[in-house]
């Protein structure tokens, strides 16, 4: 059964740096988009990076410039390097990939279950 693992999330002070990181669990052969999505308090879901697999990336407006979006695609992972965090940085971050073929499922598409990020003095 693939999976995507979220790690990295925390407390930072605004200004701060962080780092998440996505891996794919199980046999997968190949991933479409992979990349994160946040929920902020009292928001919908977001996009604030994705990375596609013919190697072009999007950011969202509210992070241009202060994010740097990673994919190892041998490893199957997907970082996010986000710094001169700000409290409206604070909510749940999740992994996305679509277009997953695995062992078992031809065209999937999974999230995982969020890590949490606060920015807060």
């Amino acid at each position: 059964q693939v999976q995507l693992v979220e790690s990295g999330g925390g407390l930072v002070q605004p200004g701060g740096s962080l780092e998440l990181l996505c891996k794919a669990s199980g046999t997968v052969f190949s991933i479409g988009s992979m990349g994160w999505y946040r929920q902020t308090p009292g928001n919908e879901r977001e996009m604030v990076a994705l990375f596609m697999s013919g190697g072009s990336t999007k950011t969202a407006g509210f992070v241009k410039g202060r994010v740097t979006i990673n994919r190892d695609f041998a490893q199957k992972t997907v970082t996010l390097e986000m710094k001169n965090l700000n409290p409206d940085d604070t909510g749940v971050y999740y992994c996305y990939a679509d277009h997953i073929i695995s062992m078992t499922d031809r065209d999937l598409t999974l999230w995982g279950r969020g890590t949490p990020v606060t920015v807060s003095s």
